[in-house]
């Protein structure tokens, strides 16, 4: 499964290009499958979960090569619109088919994804949505099945602003009968960047980035070449590592407007900051304040920075408390960070975080992709060394993520076994 092995003490130094962002990519991914030709998506980050997209649409039928950072789909020879179990099992992401294979077939058939590491993560609010649509649904020996005869446009009102069901109503809705308001829909870039790819296949969708999505039907949607947006959460890592680290470190191709509750809390925190378009330069202090921070829906602070930030807040001057309201189990990394000498007690869904004054090299292990990546930091400043296991995990969400480090001067590398 791999590992890395981390000699902490090292002040990052230099500059590190910010890579294609994995939750745009997967559904805009997905939605090739609307297109019914061949795109071209340029910026596609060489991550497991964007292999395991390309293994999936191949298996429907789909042609699919890459070419440096662009990934060319050819969805017009589809001839499945069932998504097979073990594939499933490899990716949740895989959901996202739902939407565009109902809407350019008019039904799909996956098998029931179940929760994960970080929590329950149910499907119903897609189903629900889907639902409205004029999808009818069968559930069975681990299956779960949808068929429209026809779309209708519809008002769908989400119980919580869920980015993945907002990501499935708008994809298939674009092809459905009439108008579709989605309300409460979730706010975040990468659903922005998704109603930008889809408007260039032709589609009609306003609104993303605000909480009322508006889709009005057409009949037919055409191939294109589009590029996806930076990773927000690899350029909020790449902040902490840098402000953790106490380097000085210039981080290329970010909008800053993506991650301005990271940066905000960075600042706060007594790092220094400077932005400069589309990239930020990290001058790390010698000391900084713990701050609170809590976990939101888009444009609050974001759950997948939680872990990282609890890593810099762990050797912060004095207590932080960080309360996560996404996902009921993600600060399971809290556990690790206390095998390195974290002061860290868990009350509920808070963590109070008392900054101590050095973290100790150990063995830990990766629970998840961004708890991964949280004691990858940690490893970068703790004495002596440092062995992260299931590294896999990581691989699912950073691009190159030992290179782009050592490029940094970290003394970090990957043993498998």
């Amino acid at each position: 499964m791999g590992r890395f092995i981390i000699n902490g003490g090292q002040k990052l130094q230099g500059e590190v290009t910010i890579s294609g962002a994995k939750n745009a990519v997967l559904p805009i991914l997905a939605g090739t499958v609307l297109s019914g030709g061949e795109c071209v998506i340029g910026r596609v980050p060489k991550l497991r979960d964007v292999r395991v997209m390309k293994e999936v649409l191949e298996t429907l039928g789909a042609k699919a090569r890459s070419e440096d950072d662009k990934l060319i789909v050819d969805t017009a020879g589809l001839n499945s619109c069932e998504i097979p179990e073990e594939l499933m099992r490899k990716m949740r992401a895989t959901v996202f088919l739902m939407g565009p294979l109902v809407g350019r077939f008019g039904e799909f058939k996956i098998s029931q994804p179940g929760g994960c590491s970080i929590g329950t993560r149910p499907i119903d609010l897609h189903i629900k949505g889907l639902k409205a649509l004029g999808v009818k649904f069968k559930q069975g020996h681990g299956y779960l099945e949808g068929k429209a005869e026809k779309l209708t446009g519809a008002e769908i009102h989400l119980d919580f602003p869920s980015v993945g069901a907002t990501e499935n109503i708008m994809m298939a809705a674009v092809l459905a009968e009439g108008k579709t308001v989605i309300y409460n829909s979730a706010r975040e870039p990468e659903i922005v960047d998704l109603q930008n790819f889809l408007n260039q296949l032709g589609a009609s969708v306003r609104g993303a980035g605000t909480d009322v999505i508006k889709i009005q039907g057409v009949k037919k949607l055409h191939p294109v070449d589009y590029q996806v947006i930076p990773d927000r959460i690899e350029a909020g890592t790449f902040l902490v590592a840098a402000a953790i680290t106490k380097g000085n470190v210039l981080v290329k191709d970010v909008i800053p407007e993506h991650i301005e509750a990271v940066i905000a809390k960075l600042v706060e925190s007594g790092v220094d900051l400077d932005v400069d378009g589309d990239q930020i330069q990290v001058i790390g202090q010698d000391k900084w304040q713990g701050v609170n921070i809590k976990t939101l829906p888009y444009p609050g602070f974001a759950t997948d920075m939680q872990s990282q930030f609890m890593t810099f807040l762990s050797i912060a001057e004095g207590a932080s408390i960080v309360t996560e309201t996404i996902f009921e189990n993600r600060l399971k990394h809290a556990d690790e960070l206390r095998r390195m000498g974290a002061d860290i007690k868990i009350e509920g869904n808070s963590a109070i975080v008392k900054g101590v004054n050095k973290l100790s090299g150990t063995t830990v292990e990766a629970t998840d992709l961004r708890a991964g990546a949280a004691l990858v930091l940690a490893g970068l400043v703790a004495d002596g060394e440092t062995i992260v296991e299931n590294v896999y995990h990581i691989d699912r969400g950073y691009e190159f993520l030992t290179d782009k480090l050592t490029s940094l001067g970290a003394k970090i590398r990957r043993e498998e076994g």
